[in-house]
This record gives C-alpha cells, sequence and structure tokens, in this order.
C-alpha cells in the first residue's frame, strides 16, 4: 500500500520521455502544478507541439539518452515501446522519483485520478490495480464537489487568515472554523456578510469573557 502525499513541483524539473496520448495526459497535469517540464520525443502529438512552440514546455527532439535525465525530480517513462521505458527505469538515478506507464512494480509513485476546484484536490488511485475504476470514482466526486468549492476555498483561505490574526482564543477560533466548514455556509453564498456576522460575535463574546475575569 501506497503512502498519499501531495508533492510540490513548482520549479522543479520534471522529464517525461514519450510525445503521445499518454504523455500529454501526464504533461498537462505536471503543467498544472507548476513543474519546469522537459518532454524527449522524437515526434509529438500537435498539442505538446503547440505548448513546446509556446515556450511552455522544452521539447528535446531526439530519442532518449541517460543524460536526459540530468537534473530532473521527476521522471514519467510514457513511451509505448517497453525497452524504452525499461531502459528511462535503468536510467533514473537514486532519489529521482521515477513513473513507468503500464508498469506498477516499476514505480515509485503512481498518477491518482485528479479533482481540482482552486484549492481543493481530490485524488482517487487504485495503486495501478485499475485506473478505469478510479477515473469511474472520480467521475462522481466531480458531480458531488462542483465549480463552487473553488471560490468556497479561497474565501476560506482569506478568512482563516483573519481569524488567526483577531482572534486569541483557541476556543473562539475553532468555533469560527468549524461555522465556516458547514454545508450551510458554504450554500448561503452570502459568505462575506455571514463571516463579519459571525466574527463580531465571537469578538464580542470574547471581550465579555475577558470583563468577567
Amino acid at each position: 500500500m501506497g503512502y498519499p502525499v501531495i508533492l510540490h513541483l513548482r520549479g522543479r524539473r520534471a522529464v517525461v520521455v514519450g510525445g503521445g496520448k499518454v504523455a500529454a495526459r501526464k504533461i498537462r497535469g505536471l503543467l498544472e502544478a507548476g513543474a519546469d517540464v522537459v518532454m524527449v520525443a522524437p515526434e509529438a502529438e500537435p498539442e505538446l507541439q503547440a505548448l513546446a512552440a509556446a515556450g511552455t514546455i522544452v521539447w528535446r527532439i531526439k530519442t532518449f539518452a541517460p543524460s536526459d535525465l540530468e537534473g530532473a525530480f521527476l521522471v514519467i517513462a510514457a513511451t509505448n515501446d517497453d525497452k524504452v521505458n525499461e531502459a528511462v527505469a535503468q536510467a533514473a538515478a537514486p532519489g529521482q522519483l521515477l513513473n513507468v506507464v503500464d508498469a506498477p512494480q516499476r514505480c515509485d509513485f503512481h498518477v491518482p485520478a485528479v479533482i481540482r476546484r482552486g484549492p481543493l484536490t481530490i485524488a482517487v488511485s487504485t495503486e495501478g490495480a485499475s485506473p478505469a475504476v478510479a477515473r469511474r470514482i472520480r467521475r462522481e466526486l466531480e458531480d458531488q464537489y462542483g465549480e463552487e468549492y473553488g471560490p468556497y476555498l479561497e474565501f476560506l483561505q482569506q478568512a482563516r487568515d483573519i481569524v488567526l490574526r483577531e482572534v486569541a482564543d483557541p476556543e473562539g477560533r475553532k468555533r469560527l472554523f468549524q461555522a465556516l466548514a458547514a454545508d450551510s455556509f458554504r450554500q448561503s453564498g452570502r459568505w462575506g456578510e455571514e463571516f463579519s456576522h459571525l466574527l463580531a460575535k465571537e469578538k464580542e463574546r470574547s471581550s465579555k469573557k475577558g470583563r468577567e475575569r
């Protein structure tokens, strides 16, 4: 059983060997995470060619060589040639995170099916047993956690900063965080107005407690 983590890839080099549809899917995810992507492939999908032309990724138009992995934090072998994928696996250095498509036994990590709603990330993994099942569960969760969760969580981050700055009482903070996390608060849509009311109420409670001491 794997240990689930969220990797911070911003500014880190990710090398993807392959230029087909699978590589394109992997590269889209890496770009969303802010990785510096280097693609190694003699040919590539039009989508990937466009990304390279725009300077979004670096495309080394060549067959794979072990030197292509120098400086990589993360390596993905995503070709349809088992020999090339194995060569990538053999060339990966200790400490480089390796993923070989369709070869879970060769992987340091698996790429889950992912839902992103702003700061919210939901990942579903079957540890390579059935990516199709993971995708089905992801579709079900997409219906449950709609696009509104993005702006809602962005608001909560701002509200959290205010609570930590303006409410000293740990119990008061806890009450506010629980109130902001309630479905009824999210569904109201009047987040700013209701938060201001809750914050003022909590400050009054804290002030009253201080006068009684």
